[in-house]
């Protein structure tokens, strides 16, 4: 009898397996560790991603690059110096519209000298143009501006802050390479002019 009710206790045993996964946005293309890439323009060495943790996810809507873990872009001169570069905190990279979102304390140094910091950056590579609608502040070696709302060229040589603090030169009113002669009256008048200036690595080629 206990032989027989074994028997039958076994025979009523289910197999338990997990669902299927449909969801999948979660599965990436690729995910790499410990990135330091060296990534060249026209067969020069020009640029270098270096990031903890790389993700390319082309199921997301849209697809994206995904850098949880913070990432540095580094652009070098013809002598391999580095000359400018973009770090932040968390960064997504729309490959399709060709967007850079960037995330979580953003710094940027120019190969002229200007520092910007934010909590958060667009770089749209098509437009050719850098934005934020976040507090963010820019520093020269001449002068200091901070507001709600900053807008660029992507090489940071022109450039626009609204909802404006600062100083200034009285000469950046009259720069003709400067955007800011297109700040209306009111917003120029709320800027207030200084009386004394202070001054492992793989190569991935681009195509165009």
């Amino acid at each position: 009898m206990l032989a027989t009710t074994i028997f039958v206790a076994c025979e009523k045993q289910k197999e338990h397996t997990a669902p299927a996964i449909h969801e999948r946005d979660s599965v990436a293309l690729m995910t790499s560790y410990g990135v330091n890439t060296l990534i060249s323009d026209s067969g020069v060495i020009k640029y270098r991603i270096v990031t903890e943790e790389w993700e390319i996810n082309q199921n997301r809507k849209p697809s994206r690059w995904i850098f949880n873990k913070g990432v540095l872009l580094e652009q070098f001169d013809q002598k391999f110096h580095v000359q400018s570069y973009i770090q932040s905190d968390t960064a997504y990279y729309y490959d399709q519209n060709k967007l850079w979102e960037l995330r979580g304390r953003v710094r940027i140094l120019t190969k002229d000298g200007l520092r910007f910091s934010s909590e958060q950056l667009f770089w749209d590579e098509m437009k050719h143009e850098i934005y934020s609608h976040v507090f963010s502040r820019l520093v020269t070696p001449d002068r200091q501006l901070q507001g709600s709302y900053f807008r660029s060229d992507e090489r940071m040589t022109k450039y626009f802050v609204s909802n404006s603090k600062g100083s200034f030169e009285k000469d950046d009113f009259s720069n003709d390479n400067d955007t800011l002669n297109s700040a209306s009256p009111q917003q120029k008048a709320n800027l207030r002019p200084r009386t004394s200036p202070k001054r492992k690595n793989t190569t991935i080629p681009i195509t165009h």
